[in-house]
């Protein structure tokens, strides 16, 4: 079975950019030990938008869902004024991927 990747894209305002980033830098940690995750990225846009991507790779649909109705809701209340003015989650399956090759020592 694939890896499913999920990108929330945050629409943020520029004078919330601050905050978002430090609410992401206080919550640090809590997603690494959840069941069937594989990698995360906040990602700042540089040019052209206001719009941050927040990048989740996972082992399977159920090991997100279970992450968006646990921790991840846990971790998202009592959280005071959203900085981010509109959400929308976009869904994919990895079809491909490429890492690095290790170098050759010598």
């Amino acid at each position: 079975m694939p890896s499913v990747v999920k990108i929330n894209v945050l629409t943020v305002p520029e004078e919330q950019r601050e905050v978002l980033e430090q609410r992401f830098s206080s919550r640090a940690g809590m997603v690494e030990s959840q069941d069937g995750f594989e990698w995360f990225e906040l990602l700042r846009p540089v040019e052209g938008t206001d719009q941050y991507l927040v990048y989740t790779r996972w082992r399977s649909e159920e090991d997100f869902r279970n992450w968006m109705n646990g921790e991840m809701r846990q971790a998202h209340q009592g959280g005071g004024r959203p900085a981010a003015s509109g959400a929308t989650l976009w869904s994919f399956e990895v079809v491909q991927h490429a890492a690095p090759r290790p170098r050759a020592e010598g």
